[in-house]
């Protein structure tokens, strides 16, 4: 069987591109979840990995969950439903939204219900022209059950959120730049161009220094600022010991260009 996802690796960036034309990069019903924890891990091991970029293969980023597989669960105990979203989808959610090398998500179509989550698991979302997203799951009489209620309100506010979510309109790549889902739109054909230059200059800066900052950002959302200044003070503490930084402030005195690429 192919794999949902491609790996490919070229020197500090990774790019992740679902592949599964047929269900339109469901993530659902087949063997995505486990695919996007495997490929998680293995990130994270790799030290040599300074950012990631995330895109959809065709014309679709990803439709979300796929409807014609869940007919199968009709007749499913509710105990086992359950069972199924949190050793599926749900493990998909953590293993990407908690990874800690900063990620880039370079919507190339419609991003639809867990499609669209599935972009803000993502730090930073880049998207086409023709892109296009939808918190569709009240469409289908179900409910955001992948972490939506928890991360769309954080990427484009409660209102927005409580919109999309009651309504499952979609937005047009230009409204979803207007209301803050994505950063960027640019012509389809030069996604992933823009997509991997930010990556490049992401993964120029060192790497520990790029995980601890991005472990920060994720613990301020939810952590009080005395606590958060506890955690930064020992993550500083780390970072001055590593080599990069001495490497950093040497080059800055003596007027040339650091070299980072040692981990």
């Amino acid at each position: 069987m192919k794999p949902f996802l491609r790996y490919e690796q070229s020197g500090a960036i990774v790019t992740l591109t679902m592949d599964a034309a047929e269900t339109r990069n469901a993530l659902t019903g087949n063997s995505a979840p486990q695919e996007f924890v495997d490929a998680c891990a293995r990130i994270a091991d790799d030290t040599s990995v300074r950012c990631v970029v995330l895109t959809g293969a065709g014309t679709v980023f990803s439709s979300g969950g796929n409807l014609k597989h869940m007919q199968s669960l009709f007749d499913a105990p509710p105990s086992e439903l359950r069972h199924w979203y949190r050793q599926g989808i749900q493990r998909l959610a953590t293993a990407l939204y908690n990874l800690e090398v900063p990620t880039i998500a370079a919507v190339n179509g419609a991003a639809i219900g867990a499609g669209c989550d599935l972009t803000c698991m993502c730090d930073i979302r880049i998207a086409s022209e023709t892109a296009s997203f939808a918190e569709s799951f009240v469409k289908v009489g179900l409910i955001p059950g992948d972490g939506g209620a928890w991360l769309l309100p954080r990427v484009v506010g409660m209102s927005k959120a409580a919109e999309m979510s009651f309504t499952g309109d979609s937005l047009t790549a230009a409204e979803a730049l207007a209301c803050g889902l994505v950063s960027r739109v640019v012509p389809a054909e030069r996604l992933m161009t823009e997509a991997l230059a930010l990556a490049g200059r992401i993964a120029a800066n060192p790497g520990a220094g790029l995980r601890l900052t991005k472990r920060l950002l994720r613990e301020g959302q939810h952590t009080r600022l005395e606590s958060l200044l506890e955690m930064s003070a020992g993550f500083q503490a780390v970072a001055h010991k590593t080599a990069h930084h001495v490497e950093a402030v040497n080059a800055f005195v003596e007027k040339r260009k650091p070299d980072f690429s040692d981990d």
